[in-house]
């Protein structure tokens, strides 16, 4: 990467963007070397579209098509080219709630982030906080992991710890595992454009 030249990313997300949040917070105070060149949803009016748009980002809701666990063949189509058409290097999930498919895998292979509220690989799939408590876990947290044709079984990046405390209900325990999302995810986002571990 020449110096001044930024990561060109793509978010996509089905919900508020608080992680979208964060990342442009990364951006504009902590001066991580990425640019936002493409917001995504499959949710019509999903909040992270409106937070794309106030950065002034592309800000685009994607037709997900009949099914609800993936995108269909032709709106997962519709995805890659508009990832493409704004040149995107790295395709991060924020909240994004359908299994990635294998259009989106082959156009960027390795390019794909995920963040997970769990530390994977125990507690996969949905309210992982929730599986937290009901295990009796005493340590929590989130996952910044590659994307592969599994639900968040890529191989993992990075983790950051968050001690479940006596107490916690489902909703003090996630809202502590989001604070650490939104730390981890920026930072590894900064790995990804200072090093470009799949440049070449």
């Amino acid at each position: 990467m020449s110096a001044g030249e930024k990561l060109r990313l793509g978010v996509l997300g089905s919900g508020k963007g608080s992680n979208l949040d964060a990342i442009f917070r990364g951006i504009h105070e902590f001066h991580l070397p990425a640019e936002v060149k493409v917001v995504a949803s499959d949710v019509r009016d999903a909040g992270i579209l409106a937070i794309g748009r106030s950065h002034r980002a592309h800000s685009k809701y994607v037709y997900p098509g009949e099914s609800r666990a993936k995108l269909d063949p032709d709106s997962e189509r519709n995805m890659v080219n508009l990832l493409q058409q704004e040149h995107v290097e790295l395709v991060v999930l924020a909240g994004f709630m359908r299994i990635v498919g294998p259009q989106l895998l082959a156009a960027f292979p390795r390019r794909i982030i995920n963040i997970h509220p769990s530390l994977l690989p125990k507690h996969r799939g949905l309210r992982a906080w929730e599986q937290a408590l009901a295990a009796g876990d005493s340590v929590a947290g989130c996952t910044v992991h590659y994307v592969d044709e599994g639900v968040d079984t890529g191989d993992i990046i990075a983790q950051a710890e968050v001690d479940v405390l006596p107490g916690d209900t489902a909703e003090s325990l996630h809202a502590r595992i989001q604070e650490a999302e939104h730390a981890l995810y920026p930072e590894v986002i900064g790995f990804f454009a200072r090093e470009r571990p799949f440049a070449g």
